[in-house]
């Protein structure tokens, strides 16, 4: 495994970083423990990204979610220090105006039911998972600022925001006197090159390491879905197909193309996608959510 810095900080991360979002369904409490406790101890990935809405396929809208950070906790308890922990704010949990958007007082109730769930006392990492138009940007940085004083996270970030959302963001923390957001997480991939016109540019001039997710697009960069063939047991189409990219003739193209390009590099398309990800500038690590611990190894292995 390969390390870097999280920027601004002394947080030293894997450039492969594990999602749990099917922590839970499809990847039962008890294999979801192993595979974070394996993930360290058998490939050192030290970096894992949760979110408060977390419930694997048993999410819908407005539900409690709480369930990937709990059993995130289970498999940290007597090793918390071994891990970098990301956990995020601001989709919809419950009914109340706390439990969606990033008022301050979302940012201070759900940080401490996240860690209450985690069981620690500490996350090293505050997402804000969704821009909030109804929060401007200086009284969501004087938030930021109080839980980072008060220890409860050691750094923080944005995902789902825009070039111009984090500019602004970027721009009330320096005025108020709080640390900058230190990470950013978008959707990047092969299929999704969006984030490469504004967004990462941004980050590389202002410092912000860039953490992107969907870089296998739901497994559509993985080889196992091929033009005219049925979705294969056990895949996102054929489990949780609302999850999923439309698999049109130009997503084929672009899969297609990464296979002859895999090939003719001799990696796996997995490998070949996690590569074209980390080498995007600003890219300080890749977030990897799997089924199963040989799925991890197959992208540890890409850093070989």
């Amino acid at each position: 495994m390969e390390y870097t810095l999280i920027p601004g900080t002394g947080m030293r991360i894997s450039k492969i970083c594990l999602g749990t979002m099917t922590f839970g369904s499809p990847v039962a409490r008890p294999d979801a423990v192993r595979l974070v406790q394996d993930a360290y101890n058998r490939c050192g990935v030290n970096f894992i990204d949760t979110a408060n809405m977390y419930e694997g396929y048993d999410r819908c809208a407005g539900s409690a979610g709480g369930v990937a950070e709990e059993i995130l906790g289970e498999a940290v308890a007597h090793c918390r220090g071994d891990y970098i922990i990301a956990t995020k704010v601001g989709m919809k949990v419950g009914q109340a105006p706390e439990d969606e958007n990033t008022s301050p007082k979302a940012i201070h109730t759900q940080l401490r039911r996240s860690l209450a769930r985690m069981k620690t006392d500490y996350v090293d990492l505050y997402y804000l998972h969704k821009y909030d138009p109804d929060t401007e940007p200086h009284a969501i940085a004087r938030a930021m600022g109080e839980q980072l004083r008060a220890g409860l996270c050691r750094a923080w970030g944005v995902s789902n925001y825009t070039a111009a959302q984090l500019a602004a963001l970027l721009n009330a923390a320096r005025e108020e006197g709080v640390p900058a957001p230190c990470l950013c997480q978008p959707a990047l991939s092969m299929l999704n090159t969006g984030a490469l016109d504004e967004l990462l540019p941004l980050c590389e001039e202002r410092g912000v390491g860039v953490v992107p997710y969907q870089i296998l697009q739901g497994g559509m960069l993985t080889g196992k879905y091929r033009r005219g063939a049925p979705a294969p047991e056990g895949s996102r189409l054929a489990e949780k197909p609302e999850w999923m990219k439309p698999l049109t003739d130009a997503a084929y193209s672009v899969i297609e193309l990464c296979a002859r390009e895999a090939a003719q590099s001799g990696v796996s398309m997995t490998q070949y996608a996690l590569r074209w990800a980390l080498a995007q500038p600003g890219v300080v690590s890749a977030l990897v959510g799997v089924k199963r611990l040989a799925q991890l190894q197959e992208a540890a292995a890409a850093l070989g």
